[in-house]
């Protein structure tokens, strides 16, 4: 497909910087393609009154990691200063990360972390690694000297969060966002983006879900830094996925298998969790045990097995996530849904308002 087809202008200021306070306040735009009203302005408080008893949300349990690393790169009496992203783990002392400059560093170069931040030493902190490869737009393969858990606290010492660019070319990230950009259910390291669906529960929301008879689920798809990167092919069909990786237990598999053969929904909260689902589930519509990593790239055109109904964020335009919103309520009743926010001013992005988008019921 044409990928012009999934732009749209966006004034500035609707890009969120914060998120707002308490996060159930944020609001939310129902969707129902074709149905009437197909629009309902709402807030994200209202969730459980728009939910059914015996329905599940499946959400995403990763935890957002300090992936933004300063480096240096020395070549004899030559310095380069490097900012890396980590975005995918290899296995225990490789990582993929996007380099910016890349054009700094080349196969066998050496580089140092945690040398100098913000003017001091920090001991904890300091590895060194090697540039295995180079790939495309500014990826390198790294392999770092330590490995494991050691790698991890190293990371962890020397590393930022690594809010989207749309955020941190605006301003500084700062211990607010130690707390605003991970979700509720965070719990297993690994992601470089946080899942921004899961950013609007509250305790009391989760509370109102579960007295609706709602049942929740949980399961893990570690966000990349591939997520940030525009489309900038003109058909969506020259456009390559980055891989991430997800993991789904058998319990949870068989839980919501039984969720839908009582008719319940399964509602993913955000599309990290949809992309998991859709990579887990079989020809039959029923789930089983994923894990391992997903390209899965899911533009209009797909059937959605497993997804009965989607909880997201606004997406950026041109983007992967456009065309899986728009491949799973239609192309028209998104571009309608997004025109319909930026007139009614919602907030756009990681820290900004939410869409419900709820089809109707399969047959």
């Amino acid at each position: 497909m044409d990928v012009s087809l999934f732009d749209f202008e966006l004034p500035e200021e609707l890009i969120a910087l914060r998120p707002v306070a308490p996060r159930d306040a944020a609001r939310l735009l129902v969707v129902r393609p074709g149905g009437s009203p197909e629009l309902d302005d709402r807030r994200v408080s209202d969730l459980a009154d728009l939910l059914d008893p015996g329905d599940a949300l499946v959400v995403n349990a990763t935890r957002v990691i300090p992936a933004r690393l300063r480096a240096l790169r020395r070549r004899g009496e030559s310095v380069a200063r490097v900012e890396l992203l980590l975005h995918r783990r290899l296995d225990a002392a490789r990582w993929l990360a996007f380099a910016r400059p890349a054009k700094k560093l080349g196969v066998g170069d050496r580089i140092a972390i945690g040398d100098e931040r913000a003017g001091e030493a920090c001991l904890l902190g300091r590895m060194e690694a090697t540039v295995e490869a180079r790939g495309e737009a500014g990826e390198v393969t790294l392999a770092f000297d330590l490995a494991g858990p050691d790698l991890d606290l190293a990371i962890a010492a020397a590393g930022e969060l690594p809010l989207p660019p749309y955020i941190a070319g605006r301003r500084a990230t700062d211990d607010r966002d130690a707390a605003d950009y991970q979700t509720v259910f965070a719990r297993e390291p690994g992601a470089v983006a946080a899942p921004t669906a899961g950013l609007h529960f509250t305790p009391e929301l989760l509370e109102a879900i579960e007295r609706r008879g709602v049942a929740r689920h949980e399961t893990v798809l570690h966000v990349g830094a591939g997520t940030f990167l525009p489309v900038k092919v003109e058909d969506t069909d020259d456009h390559r996925m980055h891989a991430e990786t997800g993991f789904l237990d058998e319990a949870t598999a068989e839980a919501l298998n039984a969720v839908r053969s009582a008719g319940g929904r399964i509602v993913a909260v955000g599309t990290t969790a949809a992309r998991l689902l859709e990579s887990a589930v079989g020809e039959d519509g029923r789930l089983a045990a994923f894990s391992g990593e997903t390209d899965i790239f899911i533009t209009p055109g797909f059937r959605f097995r497993a997804v009965d109904a989607l909880l997201t964020n606004f997406h950026l335009p041109r983007s992967t996530l456009m065309m899986l919103i728009s491949a799973f309520a239609g192309l028209d009743p998104v571009r309608r849904a997004y025109a319909h926010a930026i007139a009614e001013r919602y907030r756009f992005y990681s820290y900004g308002d939410a869409c419900l988008f709820l089809p109707e019921r399969r047959a």
